[in-house]
């Protein structure tokens, strides 16, 4: 039975807190555009507003600080070794400091930014090669995940 992350369900039961969803990925990368896919489909509400970056989250420091949520989840393709569409939420110092060839600054250091907590939700990519379309299993994964987003109120 699929079974939303931990911390990912603490976050939204986190009514009292403004949490800001951040899409992060290449749309032209198959499944490193996941993503981004999430974020396009979440609904904002009172305590969950949404935005979507590409690969361009560097650029989006002051417009995140001014939106100034309590909760920053980031929302991206990571390789963790694990079966595709496999989704975890870690915080962001659980991270090593690299810088994912899709983006240009590492996630790691991009936390020096902000006073808000910040959280990764990564989904497991199947393939990352040129091409618009997100495999299957990643996509179905990432409706559930979404499906769960929007549920929660």
């Amino acid at each position: 039975m699929w079974k939303v992350p931990e911390l990912l369900e603490e976050i939204l039961a986190a009514k009292d807190k403004k949490k800001l969803f951040v899409g992060v990925g290449n749309v032209l990368k198959c499944d490193d555009g996941t993503g981004v896919y999430i974020s396009n489909r979440i609904v904002p509400r009172n305590d969950i507003s949404v935005l979507t970056v590409e690969t361009g989250i560097g650029n989006y420091i002051g417009k995140i600080n001014s939106i100034g949520p309590d909760i920053l989840v980031l929302l991206d393709a990571v390789d963790m070794g694990a079966r595709p569409g496999t989704i975890k939420t870690l915080p962001i110092t659980g991270l090593q400091d690299m810088t994912f060839n899709t983006h240009n600054i590492s996630l790691a250091r991009f936390a020096d930014f902000f006073k808000m907590e910040i959280f990764i939700t990564g989904i497991q990519p199947e393939k990352i090669e040129f091409g618009e379309k997100i495999s299957y299993i990643v996509r179905q994964e990432a409706d559930r995940l979404i499906g769960i987003i929007n549920k929660t109120k």
